[in-house]
């Protein structure tokens, strides 16, 4: 049972200074014996009020000889386990009072009945509590009809009725009060939750922010690029670099096209929506021609049908080839030529990608032409094979120079998939 702190009645004079002398030396060790005891394990506690009990109903004069000894200890032992099992335990409790009315015994350690239907209040459902208070108001009865004085049954039921229903008010008490702290706990999971979800949404628009400020920047000065590249070819026409000065407007172009689809800013009104589809297979030959004519000689080689290849599969074996390639054209630059090599499959698409330079491994740094989202290097090519239950193999090749060869598996995958 809940230990409340009594206060002493409002009063003057000297009775009421005296209580107060009284009380005072002891309210602190009362306090701190409260506080040790709310410490304890459950079962802890209640062996220990069911000793006090024990002790109480035993003081002197009250031994009752050894069968009210019995029925005594048989009353008060089974509220050790009161909050663990309560309705089991008011029922035990029970039991040994009816039996104890039965041989017509009162004993003071009735009191545990009172207990054990406190618990049951504070910790049981409805149901069971609604059967401790109607077992309770029959042993009222009982005890009444059995005890009570002649021509004092009324009062009798009545006065041991009051108690049993303080003792429900006190576990109805206890029960509001742990469903008050239970929705103070919810309460504050939920605003700590909504915390950091409010955290995430704002670190969220922050990405988005820095995300639309880096469109713009690059956005910007790749359109200064490729102004600058066709004023050029404009200026010099007929000269020898009209070629390359074609090619950086062209790649300037393709640049600024992958950077707004990437961060999905390019409107589905703009004409580039519909000039610059993604990428697929089919673009694998513009590539093999974009790298000849920066330098490096490259073979393609398709095999299988690729055409009911998702567009998401497709744009991945675009990129995985595009960062081979870029890659071997910035740390191979004594390269001769690459060869690619396309294999597609009923069930998966193999790529392979070699090159004859010296086998250095690639630092995975952002290519120097144009990639998709997630180029960056072999961490990004792992993690787009990864995506099709691929494994990406990088590294020297048997004949010399480096290789770079991974399986996609597409039996399953959507066109969810980058």
């Amino acid at each position: 049972m809940e230990a409340t702190e009594a206060t002493a009645p409002a009063g003057g004079g000297q009775r009421a200074d005296g209580a107060d002398g009284l009380a005072a030396p002891l309210r602190a060790p009362v306090l701190a014996l409260t506080r040790w005891a709310a410490g304890l394990p459950p079962t802890a506690g209640d062996a220990l009020l069911a000793a006090v009990l024990f002790g109480v109903v035993l003081g002197p004069g009250r031994m009752e000889g050894p069968r009210g000894l019995l029925i005594q200890a048989a009353l008060l032992l089974p509220l050790v386990w009161r909050r663990r099992a309560p309705f089991t335990v008011f029922c035990v409790v029970a039991a040994v009072a009816f039996g104890q009315w039965l041989l017509g015994v009162q004993l003071p350690a009735d009191v545990a009945l009172l207990v054990a239907l406190y618990t049951v209040v504070a910790y049981g459902d409805r149901r069971r509590v609604a059967a401790a208070a109607a077992v309770t108001a029959a042993a009222v009865l009982l005890a009444a009809a059995r005890w009570a004085p002649e021509g004092r049954f009324v009062s009798s039921a009545a006065a041991m009725g009051a108690f049993a229903l303080a003792a429900a008010a006190f576990g109805s008490t206890l029960r509001a009060r742990r469903a008050y702290v239970a929705q103070l706990r919810e309460r504050a999971l939920n605003l700590e939750r909504a915390n950091l979800q409010e955290a995430r949404l704002a670190a969220a628009e922050e990405r988005s922010r820095i995300t639309r400020e880096m469109h713009d920047i690059v956005t910007h000065n790749l359109s200064v690029i490729v102004a600058l590249a066709d004023a050029a070819v404009y200026a010099r026409r007929g000269s020898p670099g009209d070629a390359v000065m074609e090619r950086i407007s062209e790649t300037g172009r393709q640049a600024l096209t992958d950077m707004r689809r990437t961060l999905g800013v390019l409107r589905p009104d703009e004409p580039d929506a519909h000039r610059h589809p993604a990428p697929g297979i089919a673009q694998l030959e513009p590539l093999a021609q974009h790298m000849c004519a920066a330098g490096l000689p490259t073979g393609l080689l398709l095999e299988g049908d690729p055409a009911d290849l998702p567009a998401a599969a497709q744009l991945t074996v675009y990129r995985l080839v595009q960062e081979a390639l870029t890659n071997t054209l910035k740390h191979a630059p004594h390269a001769t030529g690459a060869r690619v090599r396309v294999t597609r499959t009923p069930y998966a698409v193999t790529v392979d990608v070699t090159d004859d330079g010296p086998a250095a491994v690639p630092a995975p740094a952002a290519p120097s032409l144009p990639t998709g989202p997630s180029g960056h290097g072999i961490a990004g090519m792992r993690a787009r094979a990864a995506a099709y239950g691929g494994v990406l193999e990088a590294g020297p090749a048997p004949g010399g120079g480096w290789r770079v060869s991974t399986r996609l598996d597409v039996r399953s995958v959507g066109d969810g998939a980058v």
